[in-house]
């Protein structure tokens, strides 16, 4: 499915800028990189309590206490006399966007509770029939985005509403809904008010939808998901769509960007638009027992770690009763905002670089090409004690001048660059308290090596089975478990191969050191390590059992480091790294890694 996915957006999807596969009209959204996202109607006004119970369910979801504390809808109703109609001002999200350095905002124009925040003629259902003085919030939020030159962009809950007959709700999985009747629903509900938000108020950047499932694991047919996508690329053919739209990319090619999960941060490198939903704190919707907050450092990290693979962070607010923001949500708007404002050349119109993302232990490196045709490698440095030295592995020319961004200048620094690592001095104390950026400049996009792992900043080779150029044999991916108390390993039962390349820089001596898992006191299994024409063979040995949690009855096998011996390198270059794990299925091994450590005292 992954592999027919990317080989269909390669074909119908044109080029553009560091990322490969974007259609013409996402090319604002791949630059732009970080948005809005705003949750509010009536159950802003819950603040997740229900008459003295909170939201039933543990994800404290304040949006969702309609459905979880089975509310009768002339009871939720009653919410909308708890807001302060006459104070409550969109604008000031729009503001708070900008200072934030948002480029776009996407309101919950309907969510699943089915509650319209616009005048509708389609439902009476809505803002306007329930507000004193009457309020069409949607109207008022597109036009404080065109004074204020923010794109707009509606959520809308298509396949789940909670106040219409027809349509889906959980509670449908007991209680048997035609889908007949459900397209009754679709037909004078969904269709005819997004035809409204299309029509009433100006340019829509895009629609959000929020159907997480396939729609085959629905009561949603293609046909109407086709007719809902075309009705929206008639009226606004600039328009993007998501992919929780509930279409397979499979059926329709016209998806414009994948949604992650909520709060999912990426992992992998796309070449297509992509975005994560993310909150401030815990709940999308206001919850006024929220204090889950997350901190500065840890939303730029994640905005940053997005883009650096190619994708975008929208970041949620979840206004109250009166239109005000929480005081952590401001407080962090403002300082994300002052951040983008003296740093924001690594995160706009900037995306992926060509080494791996994990690469440094440092930070994480973004790239873009600027309007004059300079290439910039931009080093994110996350770590608050670097040391005086950054070494950048992978780049195989020399960069034409790098430079400390600040508030107040860039300040050049003194580099030395060696066939494959740049050795960049910096300052002891860095300008910026959460993430600091080093701007790199070539004329050219630079040329790479793909293979390398890189030196961490404790002058070790860390080798593992994700960094390895190479893998040959079998084996078993194990995930951590009993709360990564049982680390990631990899199971081998026959025999496992893997490669690494590395640059060392000047003659040294490294210390080898290896990790695993093994149950067996008798075996005839081994590992062979082959560094520079010298090999290193180690029987496998027994390594024990250990206890995860105290008191807690929690026995584990135990992941043991093994000394396997020292090996010289007598001149800088290249050098490849050889593992080879033998095990039969009777004694099967679970390794973890090698690592090579400089020792000082022996060079």
């Amino acid at each position: 499915m992954i592999k027919r996915f990317l080989i269909i957006f390669i074909l119908f999807l044109s080029k553009i800028n560091s990322q490969s596969i974007v259609n013409e009209r996402a090319k604002w959204f791949i630059s732009d990189r970080f948005g809005m996202f705003i949750h509010w109607g009536l159950y802003s006004g819950a603040e997740g309590i229900w008459k003295g119970e909170k939201v039933r369910y543990n994800n404290d979801y304040a949006e969702w206490i309609q459905y979880r504390n089975q509310i009768e809808i002339s009871e939720y109703l009653e919410l909308s006399k708890r807001f302060d109609w006459e104070n409550i001002d969109p604008e000031k999200w729009v503001l708070l966007a900008k200072k934030a350095g948002m480029k776009y905002i996407t309101i919950t124009a309907k969510h699943h509770d089915g509650f319209a925040l616009w005048n509708s003629e389609s439902s009476d259902y809505n803002i306007y029939n329930y507000s004193n003085p009457k309020r069409d919030i949607i109207k008022e939020l597109s036009l404080a985005c065109k004074k204020h030159g923010m794109k707009l962009g509606f959520y809308y809950s298509h396949w789940t509403d909670w106040e219409h007959p027809f349509s889906w709700d959980n509670s449908k999985e007991i209680y048997w809904l035609d889908k007949k009747n459900y397209n009754i629903y679709w037909q004078e509900k969904v269709m005819p008010q997004m035809k409204e938000l299309l029509s009433n108020y100006g340019e829509i950047s895009l629609i959000w939808f929020d159907m997480w499932l396939h729609h085959e694991e629905t009561i949603v047919s293609k046909e109407q998901l086709f007719q809902l996508k075309n009705l929206i690329r008639e009226m606004q053919p600039n328009c993007l769509i998501n992919s929780r739209l509930g279409l397979s990319i499979d059926e329709d090619k016209d998806v414009d960007f994948r949604t992650l999960g909520d709060n999912q941060l990426g992992k992998y490198k796309y070449e297509y638009p992509w975005q994560t939903p993310a909150t401030v704190a815990h709940s999308w919707g206001y919850n006024k027992n929220e204090n889950e907050w997350k901190s500065t450092t840890s939303i730029l990290r994640s905005l940053i770690g997005n883009v650096s693979l190619n994708g975008n962070l929208m970041l949620n607010i979840g206004p109250t009763s009166n239109g005000s923001v929480p005081y952590e949500i401001e407080k962090r708007f403002d300082e994300i905002g002052n951040w983008l404002s003296y740093y924001g050349k690594s995160v706009y119109n900037a995306g992926a670089f060509d080494l791996r993302n994990d690469l440094h232990d440092w930070g994480l490196t973004t790239y873009k090409k600027s309007k004059n045709g300079k290439k910039y490698v931009f080093l994110n440095i996350f770590d608050n004690q670097p040391g005086d030295i950054i070494k950048f592995t992978g780049i195989t020319e020399s960069p034409k001048k790098i430079k400390l961004l600040s508030k107040n200048s860039k300040i050049d620094l003194k580099f030395d660059f060696n066939t494959a690592v740049t050795s960049i001095k910096i300052p002891k104390k860095l300008p910026n308290p959460y993430v600091n950026v080093v701007e790199m400049e070539f004329n050219e996009r630079p040329k790479v090596d793909l293979n390398l792992v890189a030196k961490t900043k404790n002058g070790g080779y860390a080798l593992n089975y994700s960094n390895a150029m190479t893998k040959k044999g079998k084996s078993i991916i194990n995930g951590s478990k009993r709360f990564g108390s049982i680390p990631f390993n990899i199971e081998v039962k026959d025999s496992l191969i893997l490669k690494w390349k590395v640059f060392v820089e000047k003659p040294s001596c490294y210390s080898i050191d290896t990790s695993y898992n093994f149950q067996k006191k008798i075996t005839n299994g081994y590992l062979s390590i082959e560094v520079n024409n010298e090999e290193f063979k180690h029987k496998l040995e027994y390594s024990g059992k250990t206890v995860g949690e105290p008191n807690q009855d929690w026995m584990i096998d135990r992941f043991h480091s093994f000394r396997l011996g020292q090996i010289k390198f007598d001149s800088p270059g290249f050098y490849f790294i050889e593992l080879k794990i033998k095990a039969n299925p009777q004694n099967p091994i679970q390794w973890q890694w090698l690592w090579l450590d400089e020792v000082v005292d022996k060079i």
